[in-house]
């Protein structure tokens, strides 16, 4: 029996490779695809969402996955990643969120707060003081969603998309420890 409409957050691991990468590619591709050419899109999903390439996430100590379901159905991921993992950065005391992806039909149904939430339970285990991520300037949706959380942006990078270059914001939350 199928539970509908009830999400929950379960820790991601290599048996979880194939859910991963649909999830990644289609969520990307929902995102990203009306901006972008479709060779660079494509270019992107193979190489950044290959099996290859997740397993060797998966596989690092300081990454974390998390999967949301809907009842049975996998509707969105967490990735987040301490220390030497993180993509930039690299403090201590910081947590990166690298991805919160939700597929397009949970939008709205508080999947990424919850998988946003998850990561905040990371960040306390881990004794971490803040959490930062990159998110498209572009991507207002997501830059609403992550200042109501209490994120403010502190820089800019660049992300590279083929040869379009297109920049990120850096936002940055302090956490409370005690």
């Amino acid at each position: 029996m199928s539970m509908r409409g009830v999400v929950k957050i379960q820790k991601a691991g290599l048996e979880d490779l194939h859910t991963l990468q649909n999830i990644g590619r289609n969520t990307f591709f929902e995102t990203f695809a009306e901006s972008n050419t479709d060779e660079d899109m494509q270019q992107y999903l193979a190489v950044n969402f290959s099996l290859n390439k997740l397993s060797a996430e998966l596989a690092e100590n300081d990454s974390h996955f998390y999967i949301a379901f809907d009842g049975d159905e996998a509707v969105g991921y967490l990735k987040v990643n301490a220390g030497q993992a993180q993509t930039e950065l690299r403090e201590d005391h910081s947590l990166e969120i690298e991805r919160i992806y939700v597929l397009s039909t949970h939008h709205g149904k508080k999947v990424g707060q919850l998988l946003y939430e998850q990561s905040l339970d990371v960040a306390g285990e881990l004794g971490k003081s803040s959490i930062w991520l990159g998110v498209w300037e572009k991507n207002l949706k997501a830059i609403r969603f992550y200042e109501k959380n209490g994120f403010v942006a502190f820089d800019t990078h660049i992300f590279k998309m083929g040869d379009d270059e297109q920049t990120d914001l850096m936002m940055r939350k302090e956490l409370i420890t005690i």
